[in-house]
């Protein structure tokens, strides 16, 4: 899955910030939400524009971004 097919940034929605295409729902609250111990079905039933593979692509582009960081030594 790629997750290029699920997220999107858009200046006019959710000012610019990662979302599930079609949706206001934000990388950043799946995130949170499964940081908090929520399960993907959980996510899903709160959400029900999200589908099983939305989850999996934020776990995905929040691996890609990390992976990808740049750090600065201090």
């Amino acid at each position: 899955m790629d997750y290029k097919d699920h997220i999107e940034s858009n200046a006019d929605v959710m000012l610019g910030k990662p979302v599930i295409k079609g949706t206001r729902i934000t990388v950043a609250i799946i995130l949170k939400k499964l940081s908090e111990g929520a399960s993907a079905a959980d996510i899903v039933a709160a959400y029900p524009n999200l589908t099983p593979d939305s989850v999996s692509a934020a776990l995905a582009y929040a691996s890609d971004v990390v992976s990808n960081e740049t750090l600065i030594a201090a």
